[in-house]
C-alpha cells in the first residue's frame, strides 16, 4: 500500500500538475506531507480542477512549456527533487489528428527534455533517485485482442497520439539503458494506464466529461462508438500505482526500472453505452442519448491491459469497482453543481480510497 511516512518531507517535481490527473496527484502528495513543485502550461480547460482546488497556493507552481528545455533544466536543478513524475503531455487523440507536429513535439521531445534535465542535474550532484514517466495503454500495437496486453508486447499506435506515446516509451528505455543503467543512482520507469475517470475532469472529447456536461446542462449525450470496450478506472487507481512504483524505485533502484501496467480488472472493461446508461441512472434524471453515424477519426474497438506484473511485484491492485467509481464521480459533480467545496470532496475521496486500501490489505493478511 502507499506509505504515507515515505512521502512525508519528500521533494517531488511534477510536470503536468495543472491537468486533471496532475491535480489529483498533487493533492494526494501534499496531503501526505510531500513538497510538490509543479511545471506545466496553464490549465487546459475552464473550469479546471487546478483552479477550483486553489492548487497554485498549495504547491510551488510554475507555468511553462515542457518544450522549453533551458527553463525546465534550470528548475529541476534548483529544486533538486527526490522524485520526478512526468505527466505533461498532449493527451487527446482527436487533437493529435489536428496538430500532429505539436503532439509529437510535446509527447516525444518533452520526454527527452525532462530526462535530459534530470541527467544534467545528476551530473551536478542532484539527489534525485526516481523518475516515473506516465504514458498510456494506447502505446501498444493494438490488435483488438480479447485479452490484456503485457508490458513486453510490441509498441505501436496508428494515430499520432498513440504513436507519440509509444515513442515516449522508446525514449524512456533509451535513456535508461544509455545514461541510467546499472550502477546509476537514478531509476527510471514508465507507467501505462488509460481511460482514467474521476471528478473534476473537463477534458474535451472524453466520454465521462462530455456526459457530465450534458447532464449538468440537461442536453442530449452524443456517443461516437457505443459498443467500444474500454478499461475504465478511477483516477486514484493508477495514481496509487505511480506512487507505489516511485517508492520502489527510490528505495530499491534498478530492479523496478521497467515498464508497468495499471488497469482495471477485466470485469470493469465495459462497453461505452453500458457505462453511459449507468451514469445517467446514478445522476437520477433521464437525458436522451444520440449516436453519431460516422466518426471523425479512427478509434480502437477493444483495448485491455494485463496487470499481473504490477499485482505480483508491486502488490498493487484495483480497489474501486467501476460501479463505485461512477458513484464517486456523480457525488463529486453534485458538490460542484451546488457550488460546494470541491477541494474538500477531492481530499475526502483520497482519504476514503486510502482507508479502503488499508482495509483490503488487512483482509488479505
Amino acid at each position: 500500500m502507499v506509505d504515507k511516512e515515505f512521502w512525508k518531507g519528500k521533494k517531488v517535481f511534477l510536470t503536468g500538475h495543472t491537468g486533471f490527473k496532475g491535480t489529483w496527484l498533487s493533492l494526494w502528495l501534499t496531503s501526505m506531507g510531500a513538497h510538490v513543485t509543479g511545471y506545466a502550461l496553464a490549465p487546459p480547460t475552464s473550469p479546471s480542477l487546478f483552479e477550483l482546488t486553489n492548487l497554485e497556493n498549495i504547491v510551488d507552481s510554475y507555468i511553462g512549456d515542457i518544450n522549453d528545455y533551458k527553463e525546465l533544466q534550470r528548475l529541476v536543478s534548483s529544486v533538486d527533487p527526490d522524485i520526478v513524475f512526468h505527466m505533461a503531455a498532449q493527451p487527446i487523440v482527436g487533437d493529435s489528428y489536428k496538430e500532429p507536429v505539436a503532439t509529437f513535439q510535446t509527447n516525444v521531445i518533452g520526454t527527452v527534455n525532462i530526462l535530459e534535465a534530470v541527467y544534467h542535474a545528476v551530473t551536478e550532484g542532484s539527489k534525485v533517485r526516481a523518475v516515473v514517466n506516465v504514458t498510456t495503454d494506447k502505446c501498444y500495437q493494438n490488435k483488438n485482442w480479447y485479452w490484456g496486453y503485457r508490458e513486453n508486447e510490441p509498441l505501436g499506435g496508428n494515430d499520432p497520439y498513440s504513436a507519440s506515446k509509444a515513442c515516449s516509451e522508446l525514449v524512456t528505455n533509451s535513456y535508461r539503458k544509455s545514461f541510467f543503467s546499472e550502477g546509476s543512482k537514478v531509476a527510471i520507469a514508465s507507467a501505462r494506464a488509460g481511460n482514467v475517470i474521476g471528478g473534476g475532469d473537463w477534458s474535451p472529447e472524453r466520454l465521462i466529461p462530455q456526459c457530465l456536461k450534458s447532464l449538468l446542462n440537461e442536453e442530449p449525450i452524443i456517443l461516437r462508438k457505443p459498443n467500444a470496450v474500454r478499461p475504465w478506472q478511477h483516477v486514484l487507481e493508477p495514481l496509487s500505482g505511480y506512487l507505489l512504483l516511485a517508492e520502489k524505485l527510490h528505495t530499491e533502484g534498478q530492479t523496478y526500472a521497467q515498464a508497468w501496467n495499471f488497469g482495471p480488472d477485466y470485469n470493469d472493461c465495459k462497453e461505452v453505452g453500458v457505462v453511459v446508461n449507468r451514469l445517467i441512472q446514478l445522476w437520477g434524471k433521464k437525458i436522451p442519448v444520440k449516436h453519431l453515424t460516422e466518426n471523425l477519426y479512427a478509434e480502437s474497438d477493444l483495448l485491455m491491459l494485463d496487470c499481473s506484473k504490477s499485482k505480483s511485484l508491486l502488490s498493487w491492485k484495483p480497489i474501486w469497482t467501476l460501479e463505485h467509481s461512477l458513484y464517486q464521480i456523480v457525488k463529486w459533480t453534485k458538490v460542484y453543481q451546488h457550488q460546494g467545496d470541491v477541494r474538500e470532496v477531492t481530499l475526502k475521496q483520497i482519504s476514503e480510497y486510502m482507508k479502503e486500501i488499508q482495509k483490503r490489505q488487512s483482509l488479505d493478511e
